[in-house]
Protein backbone atom coordinates (compact mmCIF):
# COMPACT_ATOMS: atom_id res chain seq x y z
CA UNK A 1 0.00 0.00 0.00
CA UNK A 2 2.73 2.55 0.89
CA UNK A 3 4.92 1.36 -2.08
CA UNK A 4 1.85 1.93 -4.23
CA UNK A 5 0.94 5.29 -3.03
CA UNK A 6 4.03 6.69 -3.02
CA UNK A 7 4.42 5.38 -6.84
CA UNK A 8 1.47 7.21 -7.71
CA UNK A 9 2.45 10.50 -6.08
CA UNK A 10 5.91 10.11 -8.19
CA UNK A 11 4.32 9.76 -11.46
CA UNK A 12 1.63 12.57 -10.69
CA UNK A 13 4.64 14.51 -9.70
CA UNK A 14 6.37 14.17 -12.56
CA UNK A 15 3.42 14.44 -15.01
CA UNK A 16 2.92 17.78 -13.66
CA UNK A 17 6.69 19.09 -14.07
CA UNK A 18 6.00 18.13 -17.37
CA UNK A 19 3.11 20.60 -17.62
CA UNK A 20 3.08 24.12 -18.58
CA UNK A 21 2.98 26.82 -15.97
CA UNK A 22 0.95 29.71 -16.27
CA UNK A 23 0.91 33.05 -14.22
CA UNK A 24 -3.05 33.92 -13.33
CA UNK A 25 -2.93 37.21 -15.55
CA UNK A 26 -1.70 34.65 -18.54
CA UNK A 27 -4.24 31.93 -17.55
CA UNK A 28 -7.21 34.43 -17.48
CA UNK A 29 -5.87 36.25 -21.28
CA UNK A 30 -5.79 32.68 -22.76
CA UNK A 31 -9.08 31.80 -21.09
CA UNK A 32 -10.46 34.91 -22.66
CA UNK A 33 -9.08 33.76 -26.41
CA UNK A 34 -9.92 30.37 -26.12
CA UNK A 35 -12.84 29.89 -24.41
CA UNK A 36 -15.81 28.42 -26.01
CA UNK A 37 -18.06 30.97 -24.34
CA UNK A 38 -15.83 33.97 -25.54
CA UNK A 39 -15.54 32.14 -29.05
CA UNK A 40 -19.23 32.05 -29.24
CA UNK A 41 -19.95 35.35 -28.57
CA UNK A 42 -17.87 36.64 -30.73
CA UNK A 43 -19.67 34.77 -33.37
CA UNK A 44 -22.84 36.36 -32.07
CA UNK A 45 -21.13 39.82 -32.60
CA UNK A 46 -20.41 38.29 -36.19
CA UNK A 47 -24.20 37.30 -36.67
CA UNK A 48 -25.65 41.31 -35.68
CA UNK A 49 -23.40 42.69 -37.92
CA UNK A 50 -24.38 40.56 -40.91
CA UNK A 51 -28.08 41.25 -39.32
CA UNK A 52 -27.29 44.77 -39.58
CA UNK A 53 -26.45 44.61 -43.74
CA UNK A 54 -29.45 42.50 -44.15
CA UNK A 55 -31.77 45.24 -42.80
CA UNK A 56 -29.95 47.99 -44.45
CA UNK A 57 -29.98 46.83 -48.16
CA UNK A 58 -33.75 48.32 -48.10
CA UNK A 59 -32.54 51.80 -47.39
CA UNK A 60 -30.10 51.28 -50.90
CA UNK A 61 -30.96 51.12 -54.28
CA UNK A 62 -31.39 48.08 -55.92
CA UNK A 63 -30.21 47.14 -59.16
CA UNK A 64 -32.02 43.75 -61.20
CA UNK A 65 -31.82 42.30 -64.66
CA UNK A 66 -34.64 40.31 -66.07
CA UNK A 67 -34.66 38.40 -69.94
CA UNK A 68 -37.16 36.17 -71.60
CA UNK A 69 -36.99 34.28 -74.66
CA UNK A 70 -40.15 33.39 -76.13
CA UNK A 71 -41.50 31.03 -79.15
CA UNK A 72 -44.82 31.26 -80.31
CA UNK A 73 -46.82 28.67 -82.51
CA UNK A 74 -46.90 31.25 -85.33
CA UNK A 75 -45.82 34.72 -86.10
CA UNK A 76 -48.96 36.93 -85.61
CA UNK A 77 -49.66 38.85 -88.39
CA UNK A 78 -52.38 41.26 -89.64
CA UNK A 79 -52.33 40.61 -93.68
CA UNK A 80 -49.19 41.33 -94.63
CA UNK A 81 -48.30 43.41 -91.53
CA UNK A 82 -46.30 40.93 -88.93
CA UNK A 83 -47.27 42.59 -85.12
CA UNK A 84 -45.71 39.87 -83.35
CA UNK A 85 -42.72 37.78 -84.34
CA UNK A 86 -42.85 33.78 -83.84
CA UNK A 87 -39.31 34.19 -81.57
CA UNK A 88 -38.72 37.14 -79.38
CA UNK A 89 -36.06 38.70 -76.69
CA UNK A 90 -37.54 40.57 -74.20
CA UNK A 91 -34.74 42.39 -71.57
CA UNK A 92 -34.41 45.28 -68.89
CA UNK A 93 -32.55 46.40 -66.19
CA UNK A 94 -34.50 47.62 -63.19
CA UNK A 95 -33.01 50.21 -61.05
CA UNK A 96 -34.86 51.04 -57.73
CA UNK A 97 -33.75 53.90 -55.46
CA UNK A 98 -35.70 54.53 -52.10
CA UNK A 99 -36.21 58.38 -51.63
CA UNK A 100 -37.85 58.53 -48.96
CA UNK A 101 -38.03 55.15 -46.25
CA UNK A 102 -38.39 56.37 -43.20
CA UNK A 103 -39.26 52.26 -42.00
CA UNK A 104 -35.98 50.78 -43.36
CA UNK A 105 -34.07 54.17 -42.01
CA UNK A 106 -35.52 53.39 -38.76
CA UNK A 107 -34.49 49.36 -39.14
CA UNK A 108 -30.98 50.34 -39.98
CA UNK A 109 -30.52 51.90 -36.79
CA UNK A 110 -32.01 49.61 -34.31
CA UNK A 111 -30.05 46.80 -36.20
CA UNK A 112 -27.19 49.15 -35.44
CA UNK A 113 -27.77 49.29 -31.50
CA UNK A 114 -28.04 45.48 -31.99
CA UNK A 115 -24.58 45.15 -32.82
CA UNK A 116 -23.80 47.22 -29.56
CA UNK A 117 -25.60 45.10 -27.40
CA UNK A 118 -23.86 41.89 -28.67
CA UNK A 119 -20.25 43.38 -28.29
CA UNK A 120 -21.13 44.52 -24.78
CA UNK A 121 -22.67 41.20 -24.21
CA UNK A 122 -19.11 39.52 -25.46
CA UNK A 123 -17.52 41.68 -22.92
CA UNK A 124 -20.35 40.13 -20.39
CA UNK A 125 -19.16 36.96 -21.38
CA UNK A 126 -15.42 37.61 -21.02
CA UNK A 127 -16.04 38.67 -17.39
CA UNK A 128 -17.52 35.54 -16.83
CA UNK A 129 -14.88 33.79 -18.03
CA UNK A 130 -12.38 35.51 -16.67
CA UNK A 131 -13.81 35.28 -12.86
CA UNK A 132 -14.21 31.21 -13.86
CA UNK A 133 -10.51 31.07 -14.97
CA UNK A 134 -9.15 33.14 -11.55
CA UNK A 135 -11.49 30.68 -9.15
CA UNK A 136 -10.05 27.41 -11.21
CA UNK A 137 -6.51 28.41 -11.30
CA UNK A 138 -7.11 29.40 -7.07
CA UNK A 139 -8.38 25.92 -7.21
CA UNK A 140 -5.37 24.13 -8.28
CA UNK A 141 -3.19 26.38 -6.18
CA UNK A 142 -5.21 25.30 -3.31
CA UNK A 143 -5.17 21.64 -4.09
CA UNK A 144 -1.32 21.76 -4.07
CA UNK A 145 -0.78 23.63 -1.34
CA UNK A 146 -3.73 20.60 0.20
CA UNK A 147 -1.29 17.86 -1.70
CA UNK A 148 1.63 19.06 0.63
CA UNK A 149 -0.39 19.46 4.25
CA UNK A 150 -1.49 15.62 3.40
CA UNK A 151 1.69 14.48 2.51
CA UNK A 152 3.41 16.09 5.69
CA UNK A 153 0.78 14.58 8.00
CA UNK A 154 1.75 11.21 6.06
CA UNK A 155 5.28 11.67 6.38
CA UNK A 156 4.75 12.43 10.16
CA UNK A 157 2.27 9.58 10.97
CA UNK A 158 4.81 7.22 8.92
CA UNK A 159 7.69 8.31 11.05
CA UNK A 160 5.60 7.58 14.44
CA UNK A 161 4.54 4.40 12.89
CA UNK A 162 7.89 3.31 12.87
CA UNK A 163 8.86 4.52 16.69
CA UNK A 164 5.96 2.90 17.44
CA UNK A 165 6.91 -0.35 16.22
CA UNK A 166 10.55 0.52 17.19
CA UNK A 167 9.28 0.52 21.12
CA UNK A 168 7.26 -2.53 20.63
CA UNK A 169 10.16 -4.43 19.79
CA UNK A 170 12.16 -3.09 22.45
CA UNK A 171 9.25 -4.21 24.96
CA UNK A 172 9.02 -0.18 26.27
CA UNK A 173 5.52 -0.03 23.87
CA UNK A 174 2.53 -1.61 23.46
CA UNK A 175 0.59 -3.08 20.25
CA UNK A 176 -2.07 -0.89 20.65
CA UNK A 177 0.09 2.25 19.49
CA UNK A 178 1.52 0.35 17.04
CA UNK A 179 -2.17 -0.26 15.44
CA UNK A 180 -3.58 3.55 16.89
CA UNK A 181 -0.17 5.03 14.81
CA UNK A 182 -0.88 2.64 11.84
CA UNK A 183 -4.38 3.66 11.40
CA UNK A 184 -3.63 7.05 11.48
CA UNK A 185 -1.11 6.72 8.57
CA UNK A 186 -3.80 4.77 6.74
CA UNK A 187 -6.21 7.59 7.30
CA UNK A 188 -3.61 10.13 5.85
CA UNK A 189 -2.61 7.82 2.89
CA UNK A 190 -6.10 7.95 2.07
CA UNK A 191 -7.30 11.81 2.51
CA UNK A 192 -3.43 12.02 0.42
CA UNK A 193 -4.75 9.59 -3.01
CA UNK A 194 -8.09 11.67 -2.76
CA UNK A 195 -6.31 15.15 -2.96
CA UNK A 196 -3.84 14.48 -5.56
CA UNK A 197 -7.44 12.83 -7.66
CA UNK A 198 -8.95 16.50 -6.74
CA UNK A 199 -5.42 18.39 -7.89
CA UNK A 200 -5.75 16.31 -11.41
CA UNK A 201 -9.63 16.97 -11.45
CA UNK A 202 -8.80 20.61 -10.85
CA UNK A 203 -5.90 21.02 -13.48
CA UNK A 204 -7.85 19.48 -16.36
CA UNK A 205 -10.67 21.95 -15.26
CA UNK A 206 -8.26 25.01 -15.83
CA UNK A 207 -7.04 22.96 -19.12
CA UNK A 208 -10.25 22.97 -20.39
CA UNK A 209 -11.33 26.96 -19.52
CA UNK A 210 -7.91 28.30 -21.01
CA UNK A 211 -8.64 26.13 -24.18
CA UNK A 212 -5.37 23.67 -23.78
CA UNK A 213 -5.27 19.87 -24.23
CA UNK A 214 -4.36 18.88 -21.06
CA UNK A 215 -4.27 19.80 -17.13
CA UNK A 216 -2.13 22.98 -16.77
CA UNK A 217 -0.45 24.24 -13.62
CA UNK A 218 0.00 27.08 -11.82
CA UNK A 219 2.42 29.28 -9.43
CA UNK A 220 2.27 28.87 -6.21
CA UNK A 221 2.06 32.64 -5.00
CA UNK A 222 -0.42 35.10 -6.73
CA UNK A 223 -0.92 39.02 -6.12
CA UNK A 224 -4.47 39.66 -6.85
CA UNK A 225 -5.49 43.29 -7.62
CA UNK A 226 -6.20 45.80 -4.86
CA UNK A 227 -10.18 46.11 -4.43
CA UNK A 228 -11.34 49.47 -4.60
CA UNK A 229 -12.98 51.14 -2.15
CA UNK A 230 -16.65 50.96 -0.87
CA UNK A 231 -18.20 53.88 -2.70
CA UNK A 232 -15.86 53.27 -5.90
CA UNK A 233 -16.60 49.80 -5.81
CA UNK A 234 -20.54 50.65 -5.86
CA UNK A 235 -19.95 53.70 -8.37
CA UNK A 236 -18.12 50.96 -10.58
CA UNK A 237 -20.78 48.35 -10.36
CA UNK A 238 -23.52 50.71 -12.11
CA UNK A 239 -21.23 51.80 -14.55
CA UNK A 240 -18.42 49.34 -15.48
CA UNK A 241 -19.79 46.57 -15.05
CA UNK A 242 -20.95 45.06 -18.48
CA UNK A 243 -23.78 43.23 -17.69
CA UNK A 244 -24.86 46.40 -16.34
CA UNK A 245 -23.95 48.42 -19.47
CA UNK A 246 -25.61 45.24 -21.85
CA UNK A 247 -28.69 45.52 -20.27
CA UNK A 248 -28.55 49.51 -20.42
CA UNK A 249 -28.29 49.52 -24.02
CA UNK A 250 -30.90 46.53 -24.31
CA UNK A 251 -33.08 48.83 -22.65
CA UNK A 252 -32.13 52.06 -24.49
CA UNK A 253 -32.30 50.33 -28.11
CA UNK A 254 -35.88 48.94 -26.60
CA UNK A 255 -37.12 52.85 -26.49
CA UNK A 256 -35.35 53.97 -29.47
CA UNK A 257 -37.76 50.76 -31.22
CA UNK A 258 -40.58 52.17 -29.27
CA UNK A 259 -39.92 56.03 -30.32
CA UNK A 260 -39.83 55.24 -33.94
CA UNK A 261 -43.43 53.34 -33.95
CA UNK A 262 -44.34 56.23 -35.80
CA UNK A 263 -42.15 55.40 -38.94
CA UNK A 264 -44.64 52.95 -39.72
CA UNK A 265 -47.61 55.29 -40.40
CA UNK A 266 -45.15 57.34 -42.42
CA UNK A 267 -45.68 56.99 -47.06
CA UNK A 268 -42.64 54.91 -48.64
CA UNK A 269 -41.12 56.73 -52.04
CA UNK A 270 -39.16 54.94 -54.61
CA UNK A 271 -37.68 55.89 -58.21
CA UNK A 272 -37.72 53.16 -60.85
CA UNK A 273 -35.60 53.58 -63.34
CA UNK A 274 -35.61 50.53 -66.67
CA UNK A 275 -34.28 50.84 -69.67
CA UNK A 276 -35.41 48.09 -71.93
CA UNK A 277 -34.28 46.09 -74.81
CA UNK A 278 -37.15 44.04 -77.21
CA UNK A 279 -38.33 42.80 -80.11
CA UNK A 280 -41.57 41.20 -79.31
CA UNK A 281 -43.73 43.83 -81.27
CA UNK A 282 -43.69 46.12 -84.16
CA UNK A 283 -45.70 48.40 -82.10
CA UNK A 284 -43.10 49.08 -79.33
CA UNK A 285 -39.37 50.37 -80.16
CA UNK A 286 -36.71 47.96 -79.77
CA UNK A 287 -34.75 49.82 -77.15
CA UNK A 288 -35.83 52.82 -74.47
CA UNK A 289 -36.33 53.42 -70.50
CA UNK A 290 -38.55 55.09 -68.53
CA UNK A 291 -38.77 56.52 -65.41
CA UNK A 292 -41.06 56.27 -62.36
CA UNK A 293 -41.96 57.46 -58.95
CA UNK A 294 -43.84 55.23 -56.78
CA UNK A 295 -45.53 56.25 -53.30
CA UNK A 296 -46.96 53.53 -50.99
CA UNK A 297 -49.36 55.24 -48.44
CA UNK A 298 -50.07 52.28 -45.83
CA UNK A 299 -53.91 53.27 -44.96
CA UNK A 300 -55.23 50.12 -43.11
CA UNK A 301 -53.48 47.06 -42.22
CA UNK A 302 -56.22 45.36 -39.93
CA UNK A 303 -54.44 47.15 -36.67
CA UNK A 304 -51.18 45.45 -37.59
CA UNK A 305 -49.55 48.58 -36.66
CA UNK A 306 -51.44 48.96 -33.26
CA UNK A 307 -50.20 45.90 -31.46
CA UNK A 308 -46.84 46.06 -33.09
CA UNK A 309 -46.45 49.48 -31.37
CA UNK A 310 -48.00 47.84 -27.57
CA UNK A 311 -45.68 44.86 -28.31
CA UNK A 312 -42.46 47.52 -27.89
CA UNK A 313 -43.91 49.34 -25.32
CA UNK A 314 -44.34 46.05 -23.18
CA UNK A 315 -40.52 44.91 -24.47
CA UNK A 316 -39.52 48.24 -23.31
CA UNK A 317 -40.75 48.35 -19.75
CA UNK A 318 -39.60 44.31 -19.44
CA UNK A 319 -36.02 45.73 -20.61
CA UNK A 320 -36.57 48.30 -17.85
CA UNK A 321 -37.47 46.51 -15.14
CA UNK A 322 -34.59 44.17 -15.84
CA UNK A 323 -32.32 46.87 -15.13
CA UNK A 324 -33.49 48.00 -12.48
CA UNK A 325 -33.19 43.89 -10.98
CA UNK A 326 -29.85 43.93 -12.22
CA UNK A 327 -28.56 47.33 -10.45
CA UNK A 328 -30.02 45.96 -7.27
CA UNK A 329 -28.20 42.68 -7.83
CA UNK A 330 -25.05 44.69 -8.63
CA UNK A 331 -25.57 46.64 -5.60
CA UNK A 332 -25.79 43.85 -3.87
CA UNK A 333 -23.08 42.04 -5.17
CA UNK A 334 -20.53 44.35 -3.94
CA UNK A 335 -21.67 44.59 -0.53
CA UNK A 336 -21.77 41.28 0.36
CA UNK A 337 -18.48 40.73 -1.46
CA UNK A 338 -17.25 43.83 1.02
CA UNK A 339 -18.93 41.37 3.82
CA UNK A 340 -17.44 37.95 2.93
CA UNK A 341 -13.65 39.75 2.54
CA UNK A 342 -13.80 41.44 5.95
CA UNK A 343 -15.00 38.06 7.71
CA UNK A 344 -12.85 35.74 5.67
CA UNK A 345 -9.79 37.88 6.41
CA UNK A 346 -10.94 37.54 9.61
CA UNK A 347 -10.98 33.56 9.37
CA UNK A 348 -7.97 33.27 7.78
CA UNK A 349 -6.35 35.09 11.00
CA UNK A 350 -7.92 32.80 13.55
CA UNK A 351 -7.26 29.67 11.63
CA UNK A 352 -3.51 30.51 11.03
CA UNK A 353 -3.53 30.91 15.02
CA UNK A 354 -5.05 27.54 15.40
CA UNK A 355 -2.94 26.04 13.05
CA UNK A 356 -0.10 27.39 15.28
CA UNK A 357 -1.16 26.57 18.25
CA UNK A 358 -1.87 22.88 16.53
CA UNK A 359 1.40 22.16 15.42
CA UNK A 360 2.82 23.71 19.61
CA UNK A 361 0.50 21.07 20.77
CA UNK A 362 1.88 18.32 18.43
CA UNK A 363 5.49 19.11 19.24
CA UNK A 364 4.99 19.26 22.76
CA UNK A 365 3.23 15.80 22.57
CA UNK A 366 6.01 14.38 20.59
CA UNK A 367 8.64 15.53 23.40
CA UNK A 368 6.13 14.06 26.02
CA UNK A 369 5.28 10.85 24.05
CA UNK A 370 9.27 10.91 23.92
CA UNK A 371 9.71 10.89 27.23
CA UNK A 372 7.36 8.83 28.57
CA UNK A 373 4.79 11.04 30.18
CA UNK A 374 1.88 10.39 27.64
CA UNK A 375 0.98 7.62 25.57
CA UNK A 376 0.43 7.47 21.97
CA UNK A 377 -2.81 8.37 22.02
CA UNK A 378 -2.20 11.66 22.93
CA UNK A 379 0.05 12.15 19.72
CA UNK A 380 -1.94 10.48 17.20
CA UNK A 381 -4.78 12.68 18.44
CA UNK A 382 -2.36 15.95 18.17
CA UNK A 383 -1.12 14.93 14.78
CA UNK A 384 -5.13 15.16 13.37
CA UNK A 385 -5.86 18.14 14.74
CA UNK A 386 -2.56 19.50 13.30
CA UNK A 387 -3.52 17.93 9.72
CA UNK A 388 -7.10 19.54 10.32
CA UNK A 389 -5.92 22.85 11.23
CA UNK A 390 -3.95 23.07 8.65
CA UNK A 391 -6.35 22.17 6.17
CA UNK A 392 -8.79 24.88 8.08
CA UNK A 393 -6.00 27.50 7.49
CA UNK A 394 -5.79 26.97 3.52
CA UNK A 395 -9.30 26.66 2.96
CA UNK A 396 -9.77 30.09 4.68
CA UNK A 397 -6.86 31.20 2.80
CA UNK A 398 -8.66 30.03 -0.47
CA UNK A 399 -11.94 31.43 0.29
CA UNK A 400 -10.51 34.82 0.99
CA UNK A 401 -8.54 34.95 -2.61
CA UNK A 402 -11.98 33.84 -4.02
CA UNK A 403 -13.69 36.20 -2.15
CA UNK A 404 -11.42 39.31 -3.59
CA UNK A 405 -11.90 38.00 -6.92
CA UNK A 406 -15.76 37.91 -6.48
CA UNK A 407 -15.44 41.96 -4.85
CA UNK A 408 -13.46 42.59 -8.38
CA UNK A 409 -15.78 41.01 -10.74
CA UNK A 410 -18.52 42.72 -8.82
CA UNK A 411 -17.41 46.24 -9.21
CA UNK A 412 -16.59 45.32 -12.80
CA UNK A 413 -12.45 45.51 -12.36
CA UNK A 414 -11.99 41.76 -13.64
CA UNK A 415 -10.75 40.95 -15.62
Amino acid sequence: MLLRNALAFALLASAAAAQQKLSLDEAVRRALLRNTASLTAQQEIARAEAILRELRSPSLPLLTGNAAATRLDAARALGDRILQPRDSVIANLQLTVPLLAPQHWAQWSHAGDQVEVARLSYEDARRAIGVAAARAYLTVMAQHRLVAINTQARDAARSHVEDARARFEVGSGNRLDVVRSAQELATDESQLAASLANLARASEALGVLVGEEGPVEVDEQVALPVPPGAEEAMRDAEERRYDVRAQRERAEAARRVLRDSYTDYLPLLQGVLQPFYQNASTTTPTTGWQAQLVLTLPLYDGGFRYGAQHERAALYEEQKIQLEGLLRQARSDVRTAFETVRRADESVASARSAARLAHEALAMSNLAYREGATNDLEVVDAERRARDADTAALVAEDAARQARIDLLAASGRWP
